[in-house]
């Protein structure tokens, strides 16, 4: 134990960034103020005019803190995730989303018509699924995934949505075989991280490893969800999978080696990394 944040909140906050920079964390001052406001049950904004933290506060804070150090996730100890405009349940048993799948939530809005059928692949705590259902209030939006503990956060954040929660293989030709043929987007975030590839403590110890890891080359998974999206999409309809940094090439060139895919086109995310894929379902030979 670090010792005992100070009772005012600003003074908590640097004390918490402060243990936090000496742990390694990457971005110390960031989670400290998530952990402080969540502590005083106040948003981030208010921290700075935020009243005193009580004696029970303070402890809790300091438990927390120690607990970031070792590396657990912010988004376990705070019991959420924010993901463009919405806060999602996350916790032990399902993939966190990041900040860098928003910009394929921003394509498909673009790319989508007033009341597109969507099918999110991969959907995990339902991040893709449920940003496109509030952004895109005429959307049908199916969310599949396979993990019966990821389900369980999906189900969660859906709940009271209009997202369809669908359990199965996102690769399997049986699930929603009925939308075969008729769904306009498909949106995929499928585990692409090359298997010998290191990760960070946070992602190494808390994420599933099946929502992480796609097989010797990353590309396992990518590889089923480019053949179902190709008969799950109408002609014309839009695909994106996100990747891995290292896949900016390949993935294209897998989408361009099937044959159904036309408009080929890979898309950086705000660093510059390559980060997600799109394609067009040609007409049908």
């Amino acid at each position: 134990m670090p010792g005992k944040p100070p009772a005012r909140a600003g003074q908590a906050l640097g004390w918490s960034a402060r243990v936090l920079a000496a742990a390694g964390v990457d971005s110390p001052r960031a989670d400290a103020a998530l952990l402080v406001a969540h502590v005083l049950g106040v948003p981030r904004g208010r921290l700075l005019v935020a009243g005193d933290l009580t004696a029970e506060q303070a402890d809790r804070l300091a438990a927390l803190v120690t607990a970031r150090a070792g590396r657990v996730p912010v988004q376990h100890l705070t019991g959420t995730v924010g993901f463009r405009h919405l806060d999602l349940a996350v916790g032990p048993g399902v993939f966190v989303p990041r900040p860098e799948t928003e910009a394929l939530v921003g394509w498909a809005l673009a790319a989508a018509g007033a009341a597109p059928t969507v099918v999110d692949l991969c959907s995990g705590s339902g991040a893709i699924a449920l940003a496109v259902a509030d952004e895109l209030p005429g959307a049908v939006v199916y969310a599949v995934e396979r993990s019966p503990a990821a389900l369980a956060w999906l189900r969660r954040n859906a709940a009271g949505t209009r997202v369809a929660v669908v359990g199965g293989d996102a690769t399997d030709p049986g699930v929603l075989a009925d939308l075969d043929g008729r769904v306009d987007l498909v949106l995929c975030n499928p585990p692409y991280v090359p298997d010998a590839s290191p990760v960070p403590p946070e992602v190494a110890d808390h994420d599933p490893a099946e929502a992480v890891f796609g097989g010797p080359d990353g590309l396992a998974v990518i590889r089923g969800v480019v053949a179902r999206a190709a008969t799950l999409l109408r002609p014309g309809g839009g695909l994106a999978i996100e990747h891995d940094d290292s896949h900016g090439l390949a993935v294209p060139e897998l989408l361009r080696a099937d044959g159904r895919y036309a408009d080929v086109t890979d898309h950086p995310d705000l660093a510059g990394r390559p980060r997600f894929a799109t394609a067009r379902r040609v007409l049908p030979e």
